[in-house]
């Protein structure tokens, strides 16, 4: 089961769909050689690569909500966290060796999160850095 990118998850903000696109292509691109059964040297770099872009991508995101005061800031950062302690998570199963159950495991909590977590809170972050920023559309 692929993360799929759907437009329905777009926030609006080009620089957030755009990184989102990206965390969801590297997630993709993990489970597939978790389950291929590639070498663990490819499979820790592409968890080195996703535990470093989650901080860039968090850190973007952290910095756009300081910048515009926004009132949810803390509770984004709390579900950060959370994500990125799956990500230490899966760092140490992988770390102990891939099994099956690891890439299942991994793939239902990648898709349940980020489906979540992009399709609503930031979805909802999106809308007030468009309209903080004069970007938001108006409707007719």
């Amino acid at each position: 089961m692929a993360l799929l990118w759907r437009k329905a998850l777009e926030t609006g903000v080009d620089w957030q769909d755009t990184q989102h696109k990206e965390l969801f292509e590297r997630i993709n691109r993990l489970m597939d050689a978790m389950l291929a059964r590639k070498g663990k040297e490819e499979i820790v770099n592409l968890v080195k690569f996703l535990d470093t872009y989650v901080v860039t991508h968090f850190g973007a995101e952290d910095q756009a909500m300081a910048k515009l005061q926004y009132s949810g800031r803390n509770s984004h950062i709390a579900e950060h966290k959370n994500f990125k302690e799956q990500v230490a998570g899966i760092k140490k199963a992988i770390e102990a060796g891939v099994s099956l159950s690891v890439v299942i495991e991994t793939q239902h909590s990648a898709v349940e999160w980020l489906t979540n977590h992009i399709g609503v809170v930031d979805k909802e972050l999106g809308r007030f850095i468009l309209e903080k920023t004069g970007q938001a559309k108006k409707s007719a």
